[in-house]
């Protein structure tokens, strides 16, 4: 079995920064792609950044400027570093990944909080 456990998520003001973290666990082979993706309350989940393998990079217009993701093979870990947060950024932040088990699966994690709010 393969976890993805998201933290970092939490309550900030406009133009306040916060980094989430999603780390995997379990039997895994190989972790390809990974990304983050947000839902706000009463709109469709949305793709907020992509990263490769090989660290190639894509970002939703939205946040592009804003936000990095990053990761660590070594770790099974991913990151999104979230700066000049906006009250539009409120959402459930959700971990996504590509992971080689015994097959080639797509896994989500539990989503974290985050809300910008003064």
């Amino acid at each position: 079995q393969v976890q993805l456990v998201e933290s970092g998520g939490g309550l900030v003001q406009p133009g306040g920064s916060l980094r989430l973290s999603c780390a995997a666990s379990g039997r895994i082979v190989s972790i390809y792609a990974m990304h983050w993706y947000r839902q706000a309350p009463g709109k469709q989940r949305e793709l907020v950044a992509r990263i490769t393998y090989t660290n190639n990079t894509n970002y939703a217009d939205s946040v592009k400027g804003r936000f990095t993701i990053s990761r660590d093979n070594a770790k099974n870990t991913v990151y999104l570093q979230m700066n000049s947060l906006k009250p539009e950024d409120t959402a459930v932040y959700y971990c996504n990944a590509d992971i080689q088990v015994t097959a080639r699966y797509s896994y989500w994690g539990q989503g974290t909080q985050v809300t910008v709010s003064s």
